[in-house]
């Protein structure tokens, strides 16, 4: 019996998995959901990462590590550290701008669909 209702499992997963699919109202809610604030996240990590990094280098080149056969590393690290400082300063910022005009963008949308879901 045990083994029966596994195979009888076991071809109800494989329906859902290959049988037509349609989306629920919660499944586009969470699309949309990612769609409006996935783009704010990968330009806050890919500049947020960039900005470290050149603070890091600045940072490098005042210590001596890099460039220490040059004379003026040192006011060249600082100059460098203070532009890595800058721009990571400056993510949080433009990650909310970002996330800001999504959410203008797909907000309507998705109170929409959330009312649709919270009235019915």
């Amino acid at each position: 019996m045990t083994e029966q209702r596994q195979e009888i499992s076991f071809a109800e997963q494989m329906r859902r998995q290959y049988g037509a699919h349609e989306q629920t109202k919660l499944e586009q809610l969470r699309r949309l959901d990612r769609k409006a604030k996935l783009p704010a996240d990968i330009f806050a990590y890919s500049f947020g990462t960039a900005g470290a990094l050149i603070l890091g280098t600045g940072m490098s080149l005042a210590m001596g590590v890099i460039g220490s056969s040059l004379g003026f590393a040192m006011p060249l690290g600082i100059a460098v550290g203070v532009v890595g400082m800058a721009l990571c300063s400056v993510n949080y910022l433009l990650y909310r701008a970002i996330l800001k005009s999504r959410k203008k963008k797909y907000g309507k949308e998705i109170l929409s669909l959330s009312d649709e879901i919270l009235n019915g």
